[in-house]
């Protein structure tokens, strides 16, 4: 995998340009769309559900709970399960909570 979509660069009038922003959106978008058509309260499993069909519907490519190995220097450390994997350049941590601690954030 290469560059995730939180790694950025400044454009030409010196604001910051995200990699991956049109996927991005679109994932957004999607996001958007499930929580519009379900509202709140449902356990996070039932929206990480409803997102792999919306992205299915808008024909985004995706990897459900996909394994992917931590490396540091080289040398496997450790085995990390991302909730989705966007077209091999995004990861997406689905959240159902009502309010974001800090571990959340940080993950």
């Amino acid at each position: 995998m290469t560059q995730m979509a939180t790694d950025e660069k400044k454009d030409n009038c010196g604001e910051v340009e995200f990699l991956y922003k049109e996927l991005t959106y679109a994932v957004i978008g999607a996001a958007i769309e499930v929580h519009r058509v379900l509202g709140p309260g449902f356990l996070e499993k039932v929206y990480e559900n409803a997102l792999t069909h919306e992205l299915a519907l808008r024909k985004i490519n995706y990897r459900q709970q996909a394994e992917l190995q931590v490396m540091y220097k080289g040398t496997v450390v450790g085995l990390y399960i991302a909730d989705l994997v966007i077209e091999d350049k995004l990861i997406v941590e689905l959240k159902a909570e009502k309010m974001l601690t800090k571990i959340d954030e940080a993950q």
